[in-house]
């Protein structure tokens, strides 16, 4: 019996920093584990462990007939490739002993075979209460500890037989996945509703009474501080654990000698912990927030260089185990670089416009906010946002909205874009936690669904990895004992929006001029000489605060509240989590080289697109005038003094554009938008403070409008049909015709610029020994520009003997 329950002891992992020199945890360490006869367990404890593992446990041989088939069925169809894994369920208490005790844990039908035969021979060597003795004796039930009794003394402080039923029932959940059901971790939903199911199946078996089973579903069960004081990052460490676990089974940490390389830069880690305590303290004391996380992410391979889950794992009056970068919450404004995304891909540009006025976006509602229902409640019916600083700003581009964080504008970029599409595209960006577009109205751009700060701050990596998406991984590779590589976590890509897309937003967000009007000049968002996107969110209920933000290889993300949800002062993100995440990205800086963004490309045909699409919102009709005269410009008219002008229509966006085809005609009857009349009423009432300067099309005689010719030039003292040395002086003369006389003269050679000249005769003479930048063929442009500012250029070809 001892040499069966001490089998498999100390054949467990260690888990290193991306270096592999620094130890985060050795799993074999300490590991504990103590024997105690079966009359010094609770019958609780025995009780609730056959109920949820193997009701039948006293009446079988060891294993289930139909176990077995439902396995040999399972390797058939994996034979027969229609199914490409095989699943173990059903094992009995007693096959659970000698596969805890004896046996590898690779999952193949010759492992299972030898596991059947081992607990059918247990069972004649052995009495029932003996394997049940022994299974409770080695059980795992989370990271070192093994057996009940250990478990009773690190969970309740109490010996086996002195624990109750509800912490009987709480310490039965745990071993089917002790990882994941972990009382210390992120699923205590999970682990209650196990709990409970574990009460059922004893009130099922009849162990206990329905009084019995009542009294403990509503016990509340406290546990006892983890000790932990030998692991470094204990949040990241056990998002390690639960990750292997989940990607390939719970026994995988106690395979003998892994050593698991982590992508955790430990230097880095150690300077977030330190940030995270010293601002979340400073927090607590200012603005009634006593909790912080912080994550960052490498965007190119996913790796997880930082996990901050809390001020402190072990500070159990915030609940620091909890790690709060696993937490779901709602993320504000953060959410909104989502939203915009997908008006961009819609054909929206930066420039486009909408008004930031008093609107009520309700169809159930009048513009007013008086419910169209006579019946209907205005408070919950209706739904008329506010700006985080009660006032409104007019026309504003999404340029300025997203980067000051306007929220009505906001709301209206998001029924632009469509809820269905905006939420596609945070999926895809790595936001998994929202899943239903129903559950969800205009309220989801102001951060109206939950998600993590690990998400979300992968997905703000997308945009700075030019839109390709990396899955999270906390995995370099794993090794076994003798050095041999057995994993490695590569990356896992994909292109989930455009380059294009993705160069626009992150040009957006790190644009310090469009934010300094809310942030003010040089904020906690600003770095000298460096390049870094970034939005901040604060709920409504000031619950939570966030800031997001990313260089071109890193993205960065803090979160800061209170695990208990309690609301904390009325301040804005900026103020509260801006100055913690501004520290830790100094840091990021230093051990990064500079980088720059990559520019997203001009748009095709800009000039053509609607004016609301330019930046331009007094109206839809465009007119270029010749300032020197005042008249319609012409074709020859220099484009200096050319002006465009826009006849005064005011209106909302949705008057000139069908909100799905922006770029397309405008719509024959706008009213038919149901968002229309109330988005056009605010913008006419606010339009009646603030009527623009009237601007008519002229109407002048077409007698009165002049053509100008355009510039002509003309080139003499120079060949292009000779072979010239390359010690030659080229004479190079240039004229001009037109109504206005020539004034300058610029010679380009392969496109860079040689000489000019503003003097008449215009003659220059050209050196070729002066430039090592020659090809044996050439070519020469020449630009002319006359007094009145038209251009006009002649190219033409140059041949040298280079003698090559």
């Amino acid at each position: 019996m001892e040499s069966l329950s001490e089998r498999r002891v100390n054949e467990s992992a260690k888990i290193y920093d991306r270096t592999g020199q620094v130890l985060l945890d050795d799993l074999s360490d300490a590991t504990v584990r103590t024997s105690v006869p079966l009359g010094n367990i609770s019958r609780h404890i025995k009780n609730a462990t056959i109920a949820i593992e193997d009701s039948e446990f006293y009446s079988h041989l060891g294993i289930k007939p139909t176990a077995i088939v439902r396995a040999v069925l399972s390797n058939l169809l994996i034979a027969l490739h229609l199914s490409d894994g095989y699943t173990q369920g059903g094992s009995t208490i007693t096959q659970q002993v000698v596969k805890n005790s004896l046996l590898t844990t690779e999952k193949l039908l010759s492992r299972k075979l030898k596991e059947w035969v081992l607990s059918l021979r247990l069972e004649k060597v052995l009495t029932k209460d003996q394997i049940l003795e022994l299974y409770l004796n080695s059980a795992p039930y989370g990271g070192r500890i093994y057996g009940s009794e250990e478990a009773t003394e690190a969970f309740f402080g109490k010996k086996a037989s002195q624990v109750s039923l509800a912490e009987a029932a709480y310490l039965a959940a745990l071993p089917q996945a002790p990882t994941y059901y972990s009382p210390y971790g992120n699923h205590r939903e999970s682990l209650e509703s196990r709990k409970n199911l574990v009460l059922e199946k004893m009130l099922e078996n009849e162990f206990i009474t329905e009084v019995e089973y009542a009294e403990a579903k509503s016990e509340e069960v406290t546990f006892r501080e983890k000790s932990l004081s030998s692991i470094k990052a204990p949040h990241f460490v056990f998002f390690v654990e639960e990750y292997l676990a989940n990607k390939y089974g719970e026994e995988f940490l106690t395979r003998g000698g892994i050593k698991i390389i982590t992508s955790l830069d430990a230097e880095l880690q150690a300077k977030g912990e330190d940030i995270v305590k010293r601002y979340a303290l400073q927090n607590e004391t200012k603005f009634n927030a006593k909790n912080a996380a912080l994550v960052a992410i490498d965007e190119k391979t996913g790796g997880i260089l930082t996990m901050v889950g809390s001020r402190d794992y072990f500070d159990e009056d915030i609940q620091g185990a909890f790690n709060a970068a696993l937490g779901k919450r709602q993320p504000g404004s953060a959410f909104k670089p989502f939203v915009y995304a997908t008006a961009l891909n819609r054909g929206y540009t930066p420039e486009t416009v909408v008004f930031d006025v008093s609107t009520e976006f309700s169809a159930r509602c009048t513009s007013d906010s008086k419910t169209i229902n006579e019946n209907g409640d205005p408070e919950k019916d209706c739904y008329r946002p506010v700006n985080y600083d009660g006032v409104f700003h007019g026309p504003v581009t999404f340029r300025s909205a997203l980067a000051q964080s306007l929220n009505i504008p906001s709301v209206k970029v998001l029924y632009l874009a469509g809820i269905p599409e905006s939420l596609e595209t945070a999926r895809d960006m790595g936001i998994s936690t929202l899943v239903d577009p129903n559950l969800y109205g205009l309220t989801l751009v102001l951060g109206g669904g939950e998600v993590t700060l690990l998400d979300i701050t992968s997905a703000y990596g997308t945009f700075g990895n030019d839109g390709v998406r990396v899955v999270p991984n906390p995995i370099i590779r794993i090794e076994n004992s003798k050095g041999e590589v057995l994993l490695e976590g590569r990356p896992e890509t994909k292109q989930t929006i455009s380059p294009q897309i993705a160069r626009t937003v992150s040009d957006m967000l790190s644009d310090e001029t469009a934010r300094s009007p809310s942030f003010g000049e040089r904020s906690y968002l600003y770095f000298p000489g460096r390049e870094v996107a970034v939005k901040t969110g604060t709920t409504n209920d000031y619950r939570d605060a966030w800031i997001v933000g990313y260089t071109p290889s890193v993205s960065i993300g803090a979160w800061a509240g209170n695990n208990d949800n309690t609301p904390m002062e009325k301040k804005v993100a900026g103020f509260i989590v801006a100055p913690l995440w501004n520290a830790f990205v100094q840091e990021v800086l230093r051990a990064t080289p500079a980088e720059a963004f990559v520019r997203p490309e001009a748009i095709d045909g800009y000039d053509n697109l609607k004016p609301v699409l330019r930046g331009i919102w007094q109206g839809n009709t465009v007119f270029r005038i010749d300032t020197r005269t005042g008249s319609p410009a012409t074709v020859g008219t220099p484009k200096q003094f050319t002006e465009e002008r826009v006849a005064t229509e005011v209106h909302s966006i949705l008057h000139w554009v069908s909100r799905t085809d922006p770029r397309g005609a405008i719509p024959d009857n706008p009213t038919e938008d149901s968002q229309y009349e109330n988005w056009e009423a605010g913008v006419q009432k606010w339009l009646s403070s603030n009527a623009p300067a009237q601007v008519v099309i002229p109407t002048l005689p077409e007698e009165t409008r002049t053509e100008f010719s355009p510039l002509k030039l003309t080139l003499s003292g120079f060949d292009p049909g000779i072979l010239y040395n390359q010690s030659s002086s080229i004479p190079i003369s240039v004229s001009g015709s037109g109504p206005f006389p020539l004034k300058k003269v610029s010679l380009f050679l392969n496109g860079l610029l040689v000489e000019s000249d503003e003097t008449k005769p215009f003659s220059i003479i050209f050196l070729p020994t002066r430039f090592q930048e020659l090809k044996n063929k050439n070519i020469l442009d020449i630009v002319g520009e006359d007094s009145d500012g038209n251009t006009s250029s002649i190219s033409s070809t140059l041949l040298l003997n280079l003698g090559n």
